[in-house]
């Protein structure tokens, strides 16, 4: 029997829309109409969480939070959490197909693994809504799991390892050690780990990164490297047990698992 039965991929900043473009776009453009200046740092840095848990790590963040109190006169409330999640939405809804572009080497890597009868599986920090529409638009473009699940399908999202337990009865693979997590966030490090699988993190098209593919290809050589190290460090410690460059790197952790 194989070592590797299945793979469970996270989806924006993984399989599709380099560098994680999606979301951060959202949220800065609806804390700003809200009078509060987010940093792209800080709009990353819980990335891979439900989106409304992302928006409470936001506002739970001393220096966002001093700002919402100067814009607003109180500390943000949950009516303030649920107003910009309802915003959040509309805003992302409005763009969400036009970053369902298969990262290079993700459709491919797809392939591989069918001709391994390695099984497909993917966690997301998207809602179901958004999955409806992010799915079919990526499916067009050559990338179709054969099974994803969202927060609104388990009690809890990321960092809980509940999604991943869904993957692995969906796909009828047991134990957790025949599985991959693979993930651009600290979250889905996290959420591997917490599931009992093997977790692998993305540097290059990756949330931690940040970088769209031109600006990776302007960006100099030096300092690339040394930025590419830094999300290395991140998530290794956030648990990956192995770290690649690219999606398309992943055929050589499976088959160093295997040869284990």
């Amino acid at each position: 029997m194989k070592k590797i039965e299945a793979v469970v991929f996270d989806w924006a900043g993984t399989m599709i829309d380099y560098g994680c473009f999606a979301p951060l776009e959202a949220f800065l453009e609806v804390f700003k109409r809200h009078e509060v200046e987010i940093t792209i740092e800080e709009a990353r840095e819980p990335m891979g969480m439900l989106k409304i848990e992302h928006i409470r790590a936001l506002l739970k963040m001393p220096r966002i939070q001093r700002e919402w109190k100067k814009a607003h006169g109180s500390k943000p409330t949950e009516h303030d959490v649920a107003k910009l999640n309802d915003e959040f939405e509309s805003s992302l809804f409005c763009i969400l197909e036009d970053f369902t572009t298969p990262i290079p080497g993700a459709v491919e890597l797809s392939e591989r693994l069918r001709n391994r009868n390695i099984k497909i599986g993917s966690t997301t920090g998207y809602t179901k809504k958004m999955m409806e529409i992010v799915a079919p638009k990526a499916k067009e473009k050559g990338y179709l799991p054969d099974c994803y699940f969202t927060a609104d399908d388990v009690k809890a999202g990321r960092p809980y390892p509940w999604m991943c337990y869904r993957n692995a009865m969906e796909l009828d693979v047991f134990p957790m050690n025949r599985i991959i997590k693979v993930g651009d966030t600290v979250t889905d490090m996290q959420e591997g780990k917490n599931a009992g699988m093997w977790t692998v993190g993305v540097i290059l098209g990756s949330s931690e990164m940040g970088l769209s593919e031109e600006a990776e290809k302007n960006m100099d050589q030096k300092e690339l490297k040394i930025k590419m190290e830094e999300v290395r460090s991140r998530l290794e410690e956030a648990g990956a047990n192995f770290v690649v460059d690219r999606i398309s790197d992943l055929d050589q952790v499976i088959n160093q698992l295997e040869q284990q």
